[in-house]
């Protein structure tokens, strides 16, 4: 009788565990959605920007406007801080080099929206692009 009750609970395990299985395939699925959704939300219904602006130790350095861009072309300053090449391209602008140990702005890749600015903290620049802002109760 006694292998009969370790049948029961092992069909029992196995139900559960199947029921459990399908619930966390549902829930990462939909967890999976849900991030890609706001993802791009964020990218579609991000203001978009065509002026980006340089700023040096928190003064404007210059504005540039992105939408009359023509060919790429590269901007470099030097400061007492360092030196950063900045790429200008239709739309969007970047950092294509610095001489700062870390090199976070140059990793940041190319602004194409206004949103999150590139920053290089040793040469005190931000590089940000302006747009419309956003009503988030419209």
């Amino acid at each position: 009788m006694s292998g009969s009750i370790d049948n029961k609970h092992a069909l029992n395990y196995n139900v559960l565990m199947k029921m459990s299985t399908r619930k966390l395939i549902l829930i990462l699925a939909a967890a999976t959605v849900i991030c890609l959704a706001v993802y791009f939300a964020y990218v579609l219904l991000a203001p978009k920007g065509a002026t980006a602006v340089i700023y040096i130790d928190g003064e404007e350095y210059k504005r540039i406007d992105l939408s009359t861009a023509g060919k790429p072309y590269e901007i470099t300053i030097e400061t007492e801080f360092g030196s950063n090449t900045v790429l200008v391209e239709p739309g969007a602008i970047s950092v294509s080099s610095a001489d700062c140990p870390d090199k976070i702005c140059v990793h940041q890749g190319r602004l194409t929206h206004a949103g999150v600015p590139i920053i290089c903290m040793p040469h005190r620049i931000v590089i940000q692009i302006e747009g419309d802002k956003v009503d988030a109760w419209s």
